[in-house]
């Protein structure tokens, strides 16, 4: 049996309109231009922009050469090679962006991912192109929404013959045996399948983290994905993750330190990235990583924390001695009213402690915001907005909530919230709820944005950094970073805050000289520049 692994993630538009008219942006414009020209500087290009490290003078801005590989990707590989089946795979980015072509080969079953697919319209959307480009083959689906809407895939999409809920490991070569013959649908675990018009659901089983082997990363990688736990303990309204996966569990301190250093070493792997919604749980088995990371030549990592376990200088301390490069922090909100509406179960002052604690320990982190959830009204959201404007120091980033996944929790809350949207399945649907509607979500998100960055000197936008090599001066701490992102950034979008041309060529001219203090020079034009990893 031949078979296709559709995988990958959902369709996103990376380019945001908040760039638009900046530096920043793919083309120049003619204000633009003339900002720079009053500047003194007409032909800068932000590609000049260099530091000296070692006698060896380094660009600035070096292109980002590395994305982390696809985690559900990178796990449904290794089963398919561990278990001897014949495969290839298409990325469903390709899928989405309508440059996906099909085998050449015959394929005898279509595996579709639904991890990062949110809703319905997705799901169809893949289905189709798999009925036209391979018409008759039958489709094994698993991954997230199918994990919940497994009889809806199967009522809606005939060409959809079974489904896997639920963990992998075992339930898939299971499958694919039984669908080749081999062994009884009936016996494999964790399948919904179709028994003529019946529905029949397989008893769900769970696979031992502890013991079942980690995923293999299929050749050389400098970043690797990494799962150290499935479900999660916590309800946030906003995640589906918990419904999908309702048994909580997690890998060892010890398995996770011997993974990593088995990645470094067969992969060469520079950064490992935790992908859990929160790998800094349970707190016993983040006292005993603490213990034994350090000196134990792992690479370097990330993860996700939940502000309330950023709780003490020792443990912001501790993190760095193991070599956590930065964390990832979803604060959401700085209202209390509004979090707990989420069911987000930490308080604005345990957000605002964390904040206070990496930043004074030189931990690199990024706060997460979101304004607009339902329940919250605009004065709710002025709690958020004013601690983002005077208090917040670090990278941050601020979504607009939307209604898009039709597995979130939070549509428990539709009648008491008042939630309405005309397509939920679409994110560019007007919505409302009763604290506000989309169009003030969106004036609040752009007020907001703007205010930080026009009056928060420690406050950065995550937001065109995802192009270069983070960090920009990696043997430089946490706050020198921070300020050669602020002036970097404040340069770059001189033409759009500034209706005054002079005071735009102002604002250039000034952090040109606060990156000159920092180090960072601009390089004759011509000059040839070392880009490569520090």
């Amino acid at each position: 049996m031949h078979v296709l692994l559709l995988s990958g993630l959902g369709p996103a538009n990376i380019n945001s309109p908040y760039l638009q008219g900046s530096l920043f942006a793919a083309e120049r414009g003619e204000r633009a231009s003339e900002v720079l020209r009053r500047a003194g500087h007409a032909d800068l290009d932000f590609r000049r922009l260099c530091f000296t490290q070692s006698g060896r003078r380094y660009a600035l801005l070096r292109p980002n050469r590395h994305t982390t590989p696809h985690l559900t990707s990178v796990t449904l590989l290794s089963i398919l090679e561990s278990s001897g089946h014949d495969f290839e795979r298409i990325d469903l980015a390709d899928v989405w962006a309508g440059r996906a072509k099909p085998p050449s080969c015959d394929v005898d079953l279509v595996l579709l991912s639904t991890t990062y697919i949110w809703n319905g319209p997705l799901l169809g959307s893949a289905v189709r192109w798999i009925e036209e480009n391979l018409p008759g083959t039958p489709i094994l689906a698993g991954g997230q929404f199918t994990n919940l809407k497994f009889n809806t895939a199967l009522r809606d999409h005939p060409s959809i013959v079974a489904v896997v809920r639920g963990d992998g490991e075992v339930a898939l070569p299971a499958a694919l045996d039984a669908l080749a013959g081999r062994r009884e649908m009936a016996s494999v675990p964790n399948l919904v399948w179709r028994e003529g018009k019946a529905i029949r659901l397989n008893p769900v089983e769970y696979v031992d983290m502890e013991g079942f082997p980690s995923p293999k990363m299929l050749g050389g990688s400098p970043i690797v994905p990494y799962e150290s736990m499935r479900g999660c303990p916590f309800d946030c309204k906003f995640c589906s993750f918990p419904a999908a996966s309702p048994k909580w569990r997690f890998k060892s301190a010890e398995k996770i330190r011997d993974d990593w250093i088995a990645y470094g070493e067969r992969n060469g792997c520079d950064l490992i990235s935790a992908m859990d919604s929160t790998f800094t749980i349970p707190p016993t088995r983040l006292r005993r990583l603490l213990e034994i990371l350090p000196g134990s030549g792992i690479p370097q990592w990330e993860g996700f924390s939940r502000a309330n376990t950023i709780s003490s200088e020792d443990l912001v301390a501790g993190l760095k001695d193991s070599s956590c490069l930065q964390v990832h922090i979803g604060f959401e909100s700085m209202n209390d009213g509004t979090l707990k509406y989420m069911s987000k179960r930490v308080s604005a002052k345990q957000n605002r402690r964390a904040v206070e604690l990496m930043s004074a320990g030189g931990l690199s982190y990024t706060g997460m915001w979101i304004v607009g959830y339902p329940g919250e009204t605009p004065e709710m959201f002025q709690d958020t907005q004013d601690y983002l404007v005077r208090e917040y120091s670090g990278r941050f980033s601020l979504a607009r909530f939307a209604i898009t996944d039709e597995t979130m929790p939070l549509w428990k809350d539709k009648e008491e919230l008042k939630i309405e949207a005309d397509d939920p399945n679409n994110p560019a649907s007007p919505w409302s709820h009763i604290g506000m509607d989309d169009k003030r979500a969106s004036q609040l998100h752009k007020e907001t944005l703007d205010k930080v960055r026009a009056g928060n000197d420690k406050a950065v936008l995550n937001l065109w950094q995802h192009d270069y090599e983070s960090w920009l001066m990696p043997r430089h701490g946490h706050a020198a970073n921070i300020t050669v992102e602020k002036s970097v950034e404040r340069m770059a979008m001189a033409p759009v805050d500034h209706a005054d041309l002079g005071r735009a060529a102002a604002t250039v001219r000034e952090n040109l000289l606060v990156l000159r203090d920092l180090g960072v020079e601009l390089a004759p034009a011509g000059a040839e520049l070392d880009h490569g990893p520090l």
